[in-house]
């Protein structure tokens, strides 16, 4: 739905996400084509639904990784809570951990994370990045790769 703006935010801002609650916005890469592709497709990895994949250019500042097991427990956060059923919890009103943790990186000035993807069949090397701070220009800057214009301008196109 979003291919026409893929630096917007705004499915994740309006659905929410594992490292995002609904209201904000996020921006969530993966960082192998495999992992994109499993993460779109989530419960249906070997039964393909349309979609557009698109590469960043991507210079960030203040990123976080959550893969790495010191960093966790510097957080005082675990491996377990990242797996969290984040959308259950979500759905009974209950604030998901990563939700929390998330805030916390925000207040101390952090733009965004690497960590593993959750989704159906990835692996402890499927990485994603996501994002709450980016924009055209440095310190977190983002660029859609798109040397053809080959991306829809409009959500109707």
């Amino acid at each position: 739905m979003w291919a026409f703006d893929p630096l917007s935010g705004k499915g994740s801002k309006r659905y929410g996400g594992r490292f995002n609650p609904p209201k904000t916005s996020a921006l969530y890469t993966s960082l192998d084509l495999t992992t994109a592709w499993m993460e779109a497709q989530q419960g249906f990895p070997f039964k393909a639904q349309p979609m557009t994949l698109v590469a960043y250019e991507v210079d960030c500042t203040n990123i976080v990784d959550l893969n790495d097991p010191n960093t966790l427990s510097f957080l005082d956060f675990t491996s377990t809570e990242l797996a969290c059923a984040w959308e259950g919890l979500a759905s009974l009103k209950q604030e998901p951990p990563t939700w929390r943790l998330v805030s916390r990186l925000q207040s101390l000035g952090i733009s965004g994370i690497k960590c593993r993807s959750f989704a159906p069949g990835c692996t402890e090397q499927s990485l994603n990045l996501v994002l709450w701070k980016w924009s055209s220009i440095p310190p977190n800057s983002v660029r859609v790769v798109d040397d053809f214009k080959r991306l829809p301008k409009t959500k109707d196109s």
